[in-house]
């Protein structure tokens, strides 16, 4: 059976400290989570959720949730930033796993550093991406070697989160990413909004990725904000900012024909509601009450 949950970044809770204005409570973001009928919630950001494990799972308790997943970023272009990186993925697993074992360490570039990456999101070029197969090897190297520690440390899984932003974005980068990382140690997180913003067909992505998929962001990508930021050629921050990422079923997303191909290929993990905006921005409660709404109406 696939479960619905939810994430704090749909309620502004970002690991990008650039949105200005403060982060909503973490009380109030269950809180309206678990009364939109959403049944877990991944981490967020280090310290939005507490970071002892009882506290943690009494957070999560009360309010019948479970705790799915957390997100770290690492910049793994960077050889240099593995160690610290790794150190923050297996405390993170560690939290995890005293809470929920059967939780995923979702593994992320550091999006949002690198300033071309950045700027070009949803419209990324071949010369725009990691140079040779040195580089590749470097990032997919750096993410199995966070895998093998998260799993001998904590037990825990590890999945990897394409991102606009990050220099893993495109379909064709996802591709390269997943021939040289080992499918036993690196799953994939499928991100329906990204994936579709930066030019691809989600659909097209679990038809083809389906064995790797093992974990799942349902985000809905706007088509004409997602239009109009590469035709100002603005940057990642600026298109969250317009609202490229919209509530589940008012965008460009098939959900209803991802939803069946997940099931058709026996997919039983959850599915993860994500409208990331910044702090501030939209109406997060009615979102989240529109799109689990909308998954209703699909069975989920």
């Amino acid at each position: 059976m696939i479960r619905v949950a939810n994430a704090p970044c749909s309620w502004g809770a970002l690991e990008f400290d650039v949105a200005g204005g403060g982060r909503p409570p973490s009380e109030r973001v269950l809180d309206e989570m678990a009364g939109s009928g959403y049944a877990g919630t991944e981490l967020g950001d280090w310290g939005f959720l507490p970071t002892e494990p009882e506290a943690l799972r009494a957070v999560v308790a009360v309010r019948g949730l479970s705790l799915v997943a957390g997100f770290v970023p690492v910049a793994l272009a960077d050889r240099s930033a593995h160690a610290e990186g790794l150190a923050r993925a297996v405390a993170t697993a560690r939290l995890m796993a005293a809470v929920a074992p059967d939780a995923l360490l979702v593994l992320a570039d550091d999006n949002g550093r690198d300033p071309t990456r950045t700027r070009r999101a949803g419209r990324i070029r071949p010369e725009d991406g990691l140079a040779g197969l040195a580089a590749w090897k470097t990032f997919g190297g750096g993410a199995e070697e966070i895998a093998r520690a998260v799993r001998g440390e904590a037990g825990i899984g590890l999945v990897f989160h394409h991102h606009c932003g990050g220099f893993v974005e495109t379909a064709a980068e996802v591709e390269r990413f997943l021939a040289v990382t080992d499918a036993d140690l690196v799953g994939l997180c499928l991100d329906t909004g990204h994936w579709t913003y930066a030019g691809g067909d989600a659909l097209d992505a679990v038809r083809r990725h389906g064995e790797r998929v093992r974990h799942v962001h349902f985000k809905d990508c706007d088509p004409a904000v997602a239009d109009a930021a590469r035709r100002d050629e603005v940057d990642y921050f600026e298109a969250v900012r317009r609202g490229v990422f919209c509530e589940l079923g008012a965008g460009a997303v098939a959900f209803p024909a991802i939803l069946a191909e997940l099931r058709a290929g026996g997919y039983d993990g959850w599915i993860v509601v994500e409208q990331d905006v910044f702090p501030g921005m939209g109406q997060p409660l009615e979102s989240a009450r529109h799109s689990r709404a909308y998954l209703r109406e699909l069975g989920a």
